[in-house]
């Protein structure tokens, strides 16, 4: 059945009505409460499973690297290394960061004891991730996730020349995404800008960082090439690619959750102050994209191939993700709300379609073609 929907815009989100946005949030309450009741040992088993299988494959890959000297093993150590390092980032550390396993009681599978294989310390990625970014999700100036406070992404902003560099800069960006994470999550954009001493809080958090940072890259670049003797010019190239393949494949994943064309952005200005759970769920559903596929894709994206999901219910189970979507999907349709959901392929693409678009003129590709083309080019350049 669909709820007949009144485009009526009380709330600057979605155009329904309060009484529709709060019924829409009591079934979403429903979902969530039935699947924290039903959190069981099936759960327990595949996160302790997954935790151990991430492991040999790490394990195994650094053992098979310590013969990287020929192709084979290098080609094979490389592959499983950057395997390992995906699961380790997506599917456990960003999940169990979440607090998505702290019902099971386990200290060694804890959001308040994990840490993981990033140079971002996880006590900073928690608070700039699931304390702002997952609050205030697409807003404008709010959620610095949102183009990382580099890139131009919504029509409103204004096009200034420097956008052009936009798509590089984009692409450099996720060749280096850990350490951009890392030195996003240290907040110190409003200290460098306005010249600012750090605050003795921040100093501390920078130590803090620069030691997670000396630790990863004494054991990717130091120590285990130290191991493979005289392989280890080939070992400490074989981490680094696999540290870029990590990069790039949890870039490209983001980007699917948060950057697609048709993904909503929100004004500050337009939100509730005092914006209901209801509300808030609605902002998460049109501020989100998932990407649809097979279980190993939902698997290497750490399931944010359901970044729907996971953005209504950032505290359930990953692997409850899947069992849910149809349902989620269906508030959708009862309440007449576009939910966005592409392959993997045509995602990506997508992503990277907007990036381009507003690195230029609003309106400027529609315009343009083989006549016009000149013209156009000097338009950008005078501009």
């Amino acid at each position: 059945m669909t709820i007949t929907v009144e485009r009526v815009d009380t709330t600057g989100v979605g155009g329904l009505t309060p009484a529709q946005t709060e019924l829409l949030g009591r079934e979403l309450d429903a979902i969530r409460q039935e699947v924290l009741d039903s959190r069981g040992d099936r759960d327990a088993a595949y996160i302790r499973r997954l935790v151990r299988v991430q492991r040999i494959i790490e394990l195994g890959s650094r053992a098979v690297l310590l013969a990287s000297r020929r192709r084979v093993p290098w080609l094979l150590g490389t592959a499983g290394l950057a395997v390992a390092k995906v699961l380790d980032n997506m599917e456990i550390g960003h999940n169990v960061l979440h607090g998505q396993w702290d019902w099971m009681r386990d200290p060694k599978i804890h959001s308040t004891t994990w840490e993981w294989d990033h140079t971002s310390p996880a006590v900073q990625w928690k608070r700039a991730h699931n304390e702002t970014h997952h609050l205030y999700t697409n807003v404008l100036g709010k959620d610095n996730d949102l183009g990382y406070g580099i890139m131009r992404v919504d029509e409103a902003q204004e096009w200034t020349p420097r956008h052009l560099l936009q798509p590089a800069l984009n692409f450099v960006t996720g060749c280096v995404f850990e350490w951009g994470i890392t030195l996003f999550d240290l907040d110190l954009g409003d200290s460098l800008s306005d010249k600012r001493q750090l605050t003795p809080e921040k100093k501390a958090e920078v130590r803090t960082a620069l030691a997670k940072v000396r630790r990863q890259l004494t054991k990717d670049f130091v120590v285990y090439p130290a191991l493979s003797g005289r392989a280890w010019r080939s070992t400490l190239a074989a981490n680094a690619t696999a540290n870029l393949l990590r990069n790039l494949w949890s870039h490209s994943v983001i980007m699917c959750g948060h950057f697609p064309e048709g993904v909503q952005t929100f004004e500050q200005a337009t939100l509730d102050e005092n914006e209901t759970r209801g509300q808030w769920y609605l902002r998460q559903m049109l501020g989100s994209a998932n990407v649809s596929g097979p279980r190993l894709v939902h698997l290497m994206t750490g399931n944010l191939s359901h970044q729907i999901e996971h953005h209504v219910f950032p505290d359930l189970p990953s692997n409850r993700y899947v069992e849910i979507a149809p349902r989620v999907r269906a508030v959708f349709d009862r309440f007449g709300l576009p939910y966005n959901s592409r392959p993997l392929v045509r995602q990506v693409a997508s992503a990277w379609h907007k990036v381009i678009r507003l690195s230029l003129p609003n309106g400027w590709l529609a315009e343009t073609n083989r006549r016009n083309l000149l013209p156009q080019l000097r338009r950008l350049t005078h501009a």
